[in-house]
């Protein structure tokens, strides 16, 4: 038995998805940061101390990392989703540390049908994220395609109008 998706018709503002909650672990800091951001105190943990970040950091493009899973795992992977034309705001208000518990929400701001591609709809999202102190760590937003329903059929067989 197959779960129906999510369409965009599902996508109505104000609805909310939750984040998380996702432990950073500093093997994961380490290595992320090793092969895309190998800035000192993303890759090692006394220079992070010894940063303005107060400890080994995660770098904001693994924020945004994790940030894209936590969304994957909430509602991404459950509906027709066709990809998305950008990013419009990304943020990262606080240092996000080995050891953290990050969790947060997506908001659905607007939905409206494209005009330029029958059959989909553009939703745009905020995105919040907080440490296990309740401070915002990383605030995006961005809109995402997501397909519409189909139409339903109107059968001329026989066996429909009987």
């Amino acid at each position: 038995m197959s779960v129906e998706k999510l369409s965009f018709e599902d996508f109505e503002p104000g609805r909310r998805f939750p984040l998380g909650p996702k432990l950073v672990l500093a093997e994961e800091i380490i290595e992320f940061a090793s092969e895309f951001d190998p800035q000192p105190m993303h890759v090692d943990e006394a220079a992070g101390r010894a940063s303005i970040l107060g400890g080994l950091a995660a770098s904001g493009w693994h924020t945004s990392a994790m940030l894209m899973r936590m969304m994957a795992d909430s509602y991404i992977l459950n509906a027709l989703c066709e990809g998305a034309p950008g990013i419009d705001l990304m943020e990262w208000r606080k240092p996000v540390l080995a050891g953290d518990t990050l969790q947060g929400h997506s908001t659905v701001l607007e939905a409206r049908p494209m005009r330029s591609r029958p059959g989909i709809g553009i939703a745009k999202f905020r995105h919040e994220l907080e440490n296990q102190r309740g401070e915002l760590v990383c605030l995006s937003e961005n809109s995402v395609m997501i397909r519409m329903r189909p139409a339903p059929s109107l059968s001329t067989s026989p066996e429909a109008s009987a």
